[in-house]
């Protein structure tokens, strides 16, 4: 049998209204909440008297709520900006390369025979498009692999004339008019058209495997149709002569370099390192740093940073290739791959070309800051280039895996991936077509090259100021190239041109060290310390009350839905048992579907302040004192006799 105080505590825990966080609804929980809360604002809902004060404070609550979450998600929002800080540094700096490249890749001289084929369709197509003759030039004959490949393709991609705009053509090969069909992708210039505007110069490259599948690659103006016309059979030919015989052809540090001074001291070709670029040819990097040595300069001005003149040799120029004359130059990091057929800088002949500079360092915070990355290890493309990671390497190498997996071969301008090949003739027949097509789409980023590359988020930067001027000057030209012809081995009485010589001086203008870099903005101290500032500004709330917010309206209530759906999914099964056995419901659990109250969870006994707690009875009869037995005021039965200790003495 179970004891009497604990018989009275579990009727209690029957009977007892539950309030606090074990309140059986919602509502009595808002309630209880609204009413022991620190947050101000919903005590004063409660406990407000009308309608009218209590729908104010409502309204001023919601009010502070919102605006609570509104400048919380301002916070979150910015959280992740960065600011941007300039230092500037006063130091010896380092001096970056400089990369020398003359326009013209290739001794035309050293080249014309590989070419010979190339060079004479190119002047018969002068000579019928617009009647430009040199008489019976003597072309040299080529070694016969290239004359009997060349003549047969030039047969099947043949210059045309079209004329108003329509698809008949007149072609070069043959001299005849057809039909072309084809779409049509016309490339506008701002050179003004040579001979009739109505009349348009271009070609056509169809698919070997679907000769109907074509495209027609129209120009306005003829130069720049030729010039297109020629470099696509240029790369074709150079893609198939060996790298030693094109070193050779192209310009040594001796043909190249006349005089060098570096910091006010004398330098020679020994201070540069040569490489061979597919376009350019033979170029020369000053400073390296090949051998780990990295010069720098401890002073500015032109006097103090490298001074170089070059030798050109403008007489042995491929005229179809180059229209320029000069060199190019490129001013990059040591470990930056040198781009100076996108970037580089064209230094003019008979000039002196004064090229200042700026230094910058840049560093921004990757992730989740900027769509950055540190190493490039994280893009999933393949560095062709042997250099740190930069943007254009990596569209330049994702293009050429593209070709690679697209036409079975990789395009001549950019490095070799693994495993493959130059296209050329006689292996890809069909390598025109596919490269122009993937290059229209790379150009509209439908490759995804332009979504994968990332920029790099530290760079180096050289900010050129350049100024040109007169070189050599009129009273000094004559004894200036005689001495210069005297250094170059020639003979006294044979001086150089002018436009052969370049005078080029890459110098710092200043040893200001500008450093950009990027910095959080906010850190999660002071997102913390602003997330405290509004909860307390708008809601009068602490770290505390976020917590009891937390506990109540989510642990709490939550405990309350699912204790709601277990007390009716046992109800439902109570009476379902109750149905298929047919009995009719006991009093037991009658009494067990009471409340139960969680809170008394010890066995204490109840207390005077607990039992006042207890509901009346459901007759709502209030308890009454029991009337006295009035027969107990009848003293004289209950005491006959006096005690004699009552009794007065006389």
């Amino acid at each position: 049998a179970m004891a009497p105080g604990k018989k009275i505590t579990a009727r209690i825990k029957r009977t007892l209204p539950v309030r606090g966080p074990q309140a059986p609804t919602l509502s009595e929980l808002m309630r209880w909440y609204c009413l022991n809360t620190n947050t101000h604002g919903c005590r004063r809902i409660v406990v407000s008297r009308g309608r009218l004060r209590r729908f104010i404070w409502i309204l001023l609550t919601l009010s502070a709520v919102g605006l609570i979450l509104w400048q919380c998600a301002e916070l979150l929002l910015n959280y992740y900006t960065a600011s941007v800080s300039v230092t500037v540094q006063f130091q010896k700096l380092p001096f970056p390369a400089v990369t020398i490249c003359n326009i013209n890749p290739y001794k035309y001289s050293s080249m014309k025979d590989y070419l010979s084929e190339l060079d004479k369709e190119t002047k018969k197509a002068l000579e019928t498009f617009y009647g430009f003759s040199e008489g019976k030039s003597k072309v040299r004959r080529s070694v016969d692999e290239w004359n009997s490949t060349g003549s047969d393709f030039f047969k099947q991609i043949p210059l045309l004339k079209f004329e108003d705009f329509s698809k008949t053509a007149t072609d070069l090969h043959s001299g005849q008019k057809r039909k072309i069909e084809g779409s049509v992708f016309h490339k506008d210039s701002s050179i003004v058209n040579s001979g009739d505007s109505n009349d348009i110069i271009g070609f056509q490259l169809c698919d070997a495997n679907n000769s109907s599948d074509c495209a027609l690659y129209t120009f306005s103006s003829g130069v720049n149709a030729i010039q297109e016309w020629y470099k696509l059979h240029y790369m074709n030919i150079m893609a198939q002569i060996p790298l030693e015989t094109k070193e050779k052809a192209s310009y040594s540090a001796d043909d190249l370099l006349l005089t060098c001074f570096f910091d006010g001291l004398s330098c020679d070709k020994r201070h540069f390192t040569r490489f061979h670029h597919p376009l350019h040819g033979n170029c020369y990097t000053f400073n390296s740093g090949e051998n780990g040595t990295i010069l720098s300069t401890s002073t500015g001005g032109s006097e103090y940073g490298l001074q170089v003149v070059l030798y050109i040799d403008e007489a042995d120029y491929n005229p179809f290739l180059v229209t320029s004359t000069g060199a190019k130059i490129i001013v990059h990091d040591q470990n930056e791959y040198p781009f100076i057929e996108d970037i580089g800088t064209e230094i003019e002949t008979a000039a002196a070309t004064s090229i200042g500079m700026h230094f910058t360092r840049s560093r921004k915070l990757s992730k989740p800051y900027s769509d950055c990355t540190e190493t490039g290890a994280d893009i999933p493309v393949e560095n062709l280039y042997n250099k740190s990671y930069s943007l254009q390497i990596c569209l330049h190498s994702c293009f050429q895996k593209a070709m690679v997996d697209s036409c079975g071969c990789a395009q001549y301008a950019q490095p070799l991936p693994a495993g493959a090949e130059y296209c050329n003739y006689n292996k890809n027949p069909n390598w025109m077509y596919c490269y122009y097509r993937l290059h229209e789409k790379f150009v509209k980023e439908q490759l995804g090259c332009q979504h994968i590359c990332k920029d790099a988020c530290s760079f180096k930067e050289w900010a050129l100021t350049t100024s040109i001027a007169q070189w050599p000057s009129t009273v000094s030209e004559d004894w200036m190239l005689r001495v210069l012809s005297w250094d170059k081995g020639q003979k006294i009485n044979k001086k150089l041109n002018k436009t052969d010589l370049a005078n080029l001086m890459v110098f710092y203008k200043d040893l200001n060290e500008r450093f950009i870099s990027e910095n959080p903005a906010n850190t999660l101290v002071i997102l913390l310390s602003n997330f405290g500032g509004q909860l307390g500004l708008w809601m009068s709330c602490s770290v505390v009350c976020v917590i009891e917010i937390v506990e109540v309206f989510f642990i709490d209530s939550l405990s309350i839905v699912m204790r709601c759906q277990w007390q009716k999914a046992k109800k439902w099964w109570n009476g379902r048992k109750r149905d298929q056995s047919g009995k009719p419901p006991q009093a037991s659990d009658l009494e067990r579907q009471g409340h139960d109250n969680p809170a008394c969870i010890d066995e204490d006994l109840p207390t005077f302040n607990t039992a006042l707690r207890l509901p009346l009875p459901q007759d709502n009869h209030l308890p009454r004192t029991p009337p006295p037995n009035y027969s107990t005021l009848r003293l004289e039965t209950a005491f006959t006799e006096q005690l004699p200790d009552t009794l007065e003495v006389g």
